[in-house]
């Protein structure tokens, strides 16, 4: 008597089960039609218990997803179990579902025992991230035309400025200034070629996924940057200290080095105090290990509840300066992040700067 009862109690879990699972349950025979259903099947798709007994299940399921389906049907049919197999069903009001079965098939009764879960959620989420991954990609290829294009196009007049230099008879001015303009307008001449010469080569490297780094000198690429910016930090009279005593050297991209240095230097003497001459301090520390790389400045500064993460996002201006593109910061972060670094920033608005720029071991 007691085990007849609990053989009873055993059908009535087993049934609650069926009933109450929020997954699809299902057995279906080897003639493709559901034997039995949950409630829960019934509810996603809207049809009637009646309705999804007396049809075919092949009706039900997406039309581009019907052949591989019933590939996998005749694989259980032959005794071979399916795991985590997603397709679509479509819906009585004609809206697509995305379910992922487990099957289970019994040969000797012709029927398969099967479980799905509505996975339709996860799946918008995956369309909209290739979406966006999708544009994503489009927007960077444009900017490397753009880019590449842009360097590309620069490089002749800038070759045309050199020749006439080349063919201008220096002999023939005596006054000393007029030489020190005419030289400092052919270096940054020189230095602008070269950057434009960097900027398609990284380009060109990147298409390869591998960015070429070396060891580099801090003192050497902020000299380049100096030599190339020496008519405007003469003309804005900016003062700038540096001491690359406790790190000299990093392994590093040339070209990335060089735009952080330059960008992060323009910024500082764009965005000076009013009246007040740019004051820019660059130096090395090692902390805990870690090379770092930093700059400060006594500028107009960010109000940083405002900027917040926006700071280093491409086209972001925190000032209403004219010559601002919202562009320096993103470059600087990029190349410092896509080898493995970061980069934070403490700042006041009206008390300048300082950018920690610690890079990867």
């Amino acid at each position: 008597m007691i085990n007849k009862e609990n053989n009873l109690n055993d059908i009535l879990n087993f049934e609650l089960f069926f009933e109450l699972s929020p997954d699809l349950l299902c057995i279906a025979g080897y003639d493709g039609y559901f034997k039995r259903i949950n409630p829960s099947i019934s509810k996603l798709l809207g049809y009637t218990n009646e309705e999804l007994l007396a049809t075919p299940i092949h009706e039900f399921i997406y039309s581009d997803d019907k052949d591989i389906t019933a590939q996998h049907r005749n694989n259980l049919i032959n005794n071979i179990s399916l795991l985590n197999f997603e397709n679509r069903y479509l819906t009585k009001g004609g809206e697509i579902v995305w379910l992922s079965w487990t099957s289970i098939p019994v040969n000797s009764n012709k029927v398969i025992y099967a479980i799905a879960k509505n996975i339709t959620h996860k799946k918008k989420h995956e369309e909209d991230r290739n979406l966006v991954i999708g544009n994503l990609t489009k927007i960077n290829q444009n900017l490397k035309l753009l880019t590449r294009t842009t360097s590309h196009d620069l490089r002749s007049p800038v070759n045309n400025l050199l020749s006439v230099f080349n063919l201008l008879d220096t002999s023939k001015i005596q006054d000393e200034e007029t030489l020190d303009f005419i030289d400092m307008l052919k270096s940054a001449t020189e230095s602008l070629k070269e950057t434009l010469n960097n900027y398609v080569d990284i380009l060109n490297t990147k298409d390869t996924l591998n960015v070429q780094t070396e060891e580099l000198y801090f003192n050497d690429s902020l000299n380049v940057i100096l030599l190339s910016l020496k008519s405007l930090i003469q003309s804005s009279k900016t003062i700038i200290h540096f001491d690359f005593s406790k790190v000299e050297k990093i392994i590093f991209n040339k070209a990335y080095l060089e735009s952080i240095f330059l960008n992060l230097i323009t910024n500082s003497i764009k965005y000076t105090r009013p009246n007040s001459p740019p004051v820019i301090s660059i130096y090395t520390q090692n902390v805990d290990g870690v090379n770092q790389l930093i700059f400060t400045d006594e500028g107009q500064g960010f109000d940083m509840d405002k900027a917040k993460d926006k700071i280093f996002g491409f086209h972001q201006k925190f000032h209403n300066n004219i010559d601002s593109k919202g562009i320096g910061l993103y470059l600087v972060y990029n190349h410092i992040t896509s080898l493995g670094g970061k980069i934070t920033i403490d700042s006041k608005v009206n008390e300048g700067a300082k950018f920690i720029i610690s890079f990867k071991n």
